[in-house]
């Protein structure tokens, strides 16, 4: 059941986590959020979103988890610096959450069921922990329904390393497509499955996006293990890393990232 990260928490992935917000990552739950709800954020990373969800529910409380006390400073450090009071922290692993039946009104996880080792076991204990007639709430990314232009080769070889690294590590790289089914499999019967897509296109948006990558595919666990394992070999990280250089200074770099979402209403 156990599953290996892929992508750790070299500061170039922490850059692009830090990047995502309420608005553009949980998009599909906000509308049925309230002020005095009890919420918990699975894998909550380095807090943008979980503070982002604190700052909605005023009048109620957020409890951020990780699967590690130093992955849970990242949010604690967060919630911290925005001053904010109704949150607290929780070492857990979303396959055996250490929360009584029935707590929370709303459990949300933002790209966390791609890399678990049971999606639909998580998702179970996710409903299990949440409160009949509350909602539990997944977004996950679709890689393989990812689409950029110009179509260089290296992105090309970028993206089956991915896919080679991510399942080897017992994590779904295309978890998107699959929520529905896992959560129809955790039992959830009240469903409620849509995507939405990240999108890069300005010169300003290349440059983050393509240059994060570009170093992410040298330093980050993935380039570790892609190295370790045999997957890949330096020269080759590194013609992927120039390939999204060379695609960030493209002025027609264009590149859409599809996700997949659910909200689930828990009806025992």
């Amino acid at each position: 059941m156990d599953a290996v990260y892929t992508h750790g928490h070299h500061e170039s992935v922490l850059r692009s986590h830090r990047w995502r917000t309420a608005g553009n990552s949980a998009a599909y739950l906000l509308p049925h959020l309230r002020p005095h709800m009890k919420l918990l954020d699975v894998g909550s990373g380095p807090g943008t979103i979980t503070a982002d969800l604190a700052a909605l529910v005023p009048d109620g409380h957020v409890t951020a988890s990780e699967v590690s006390a130093q992955a849970l400073d990242l949010a604690r450090a967060e919630t911290a610096a925005r001053g904010l009071t109704n949150v607290d922290f929780a070492v857990a692993d979303v396959h055996a959450l250490g929360f009584p039946d029935d707590t929370f009104c709303v459990v949300h996880a933002h790209q966390v069921l791609q890399h678990v080792g049971d999606p639909v076991r998580a998702l179970r204990e996710m409903g299990r922990v949440a409160r009949p007639g509350g909602l539990v709430a997944a977004r996950d990314s679709d890689y393989s329904a990812f689409a950029w232009y110009p179509r260089l080769p290296a992105l090309d070889e970028w993206m089956a390393l991915y896919q080679k690294i991510a399942r080897g590590n017992g994590g779904e790289p295309d978890a998107g497509r699959r929520l529905l089914s896992w959560a129809r499999a955790a039992g959830f019967d009240d469903i409620t499955a849509t995507s939405s897509t990240w999108c890069f296109a300005t010169p300003e948006d290349r440059a983050w996006w393509g240059g994060m990558w570009a170093e992410r595919i040298l330093r980050s666990s993935m380039a570790e293990q892609a190295l370790a394992s045999g997957a890949a070999t330096e020269s080759d990280l590194r013609r992927v890393s120039e390939g999204w250089l060379e695609w960030a200074a493209d002025p027609d770099g264009w590149i859409s990232l599809l996700h997949g979402e659910i909200v689930c209403r828990v009806t025992t």
